[in-house]
């Protein structure tokens, strides 16, 4: 039986990094759900010492109760480190510890003993310097889950943007966008606002590919050719796309105050705007998944390690996210 209180995993991603220091800032709140760090137990308690921040580390108790998180502790599960830890510096052994936190956040997320993961930021080059082939969290929770294709939405307050495509040289886009990859994003898209944002009849805004949509061809036969039949279709089967528009179109006020979500064709079309519109307080989700995971949208910024200078604003963003995602879904 499901506790009434929600449990959820979170992942400090790279160890000599900033994310245990964010982790740690959770301690000074009050959370509505339980809080279970994935992590090496001296990891954090160590950082702690170093940030000059006195929090109780409590073990997990996977058979207790769930209690809502109050400020001053911590429950983190053991997951030992590989080798000792430098802050600020990046060491491949303990790649294999960044990537077993995340599958025990996942397995955790797949049995129901935990509603949603979010995750701190890793390191991509450390993990295959250490011989083991990784491109992101996307692709790993995909592939633990079995999704054959996850989709990427970034939520800052009430704007949301969703990517068609996601880390491809811009010169093999238009060889990707298909139809098919339009719809089948669109409706994930669809999907995930009404399950997890409670939007029951999602607005949502599909951008075109070239510069004026395509203006009739003149810049570009995609529009034509792929985005609006693809959107046609969709329209024939119950949706209401939006589209194509030209990005410089639909990310005024006007038409955005129209929508629910904007799904992009490709990474730097959508993401500049959001970043400027949210940075510091931007949510990384992905959909598709069997699972409801949010991350941070920052990096490991080794310099700032241990220092006291991070800032936990996006992981706060990230997590008061998830917990309303869950309230959102049934369990």
């Amino acid at each position: 039986m499901q506790s009434p209180v929600p449990r959820i995993a979170i992942t400090p991603g790279e160890p000599s990094g900033i994310g245990p220091d964010v982790v740690i800032a959770l301690a000074e709140r009050d959370w509505p759900v339980e809080l279970v760090i994935i992590a090496d137990p001296n990891l954090i308690a160590d950082r702690a010492i170093q940030l000059g921040k006195k929090i109780e580390i409590c073990p997990y108790e996977v058979h207790a109760p769930a209690a809502t998180t109050r400020p001053g502790r911590l429950i983190v599960t053991g997951e030992p480190l590989r080798t000792a830890c430098e802050t600020g510096h990046l060491d491949p052994a303990n790649g294999e510890y960044v990537l077993a936190a995340l599958k025990r956040a996942c397995d955790g997320c797949l049995s129901g003993e935990f509603r949603a993961m979010v995750t701190a930021p890793v390191n991509k080059a450390v993990i295959n310097a250490a011989g083991i082939p990784f491109s992101g969290h996307t692709e790993f929770l995909a592939e633990q889950t079995g999704t054959p294709q996850p989709l990427m939405l970034l939520v800052a307050d009430t704007l949301r943007v969703a990517l068609i495509t996601t880390h491809l040289a811009l010169r093999e886009v238009p060889g990707v966008i298909t139809g098919e990859l339009i719809q089948q994003a669109f409706k994930l898209l669809h999907l995930g606002l009404r399950s997890h944002f409670g939007i029951k009849s999602p607005r949502i805004i599909v951008l075109g590919l070239n510069p004026h949509a395509g203006e009739a061809g003149y810049l570009g036969q995609e529009e034509v050719k792929i985005i609006e039949p693809a959107l046609a279709q969709l329209a024939t089967t119950g949706y209401n796309p939006v589209g194509p528009l030209p990005a410089d179109t639909a990310f005024t006020p006007a038409h955005l105050s129209q929508a629910d979500a904007v799904l992009a064709m490709y990474h730097d079309q959508g993401l500049p705007v959001l970043k400027n519109h949210g940075f510091g307080k931007a949510v990384n989700v992905t959909l598709g998944l069997p699972i409801i995971r949010t991350s941070v949208d920052h990096g490991t910024a080794l310099e700032l390690a241990g220092s006291g200078l991070a800032r936990p604003d996006s992981l706060y963003a990230a997590l008061t996210l998830a917990i309303e995602m869950v309230s959102n879904s049934p369990p």
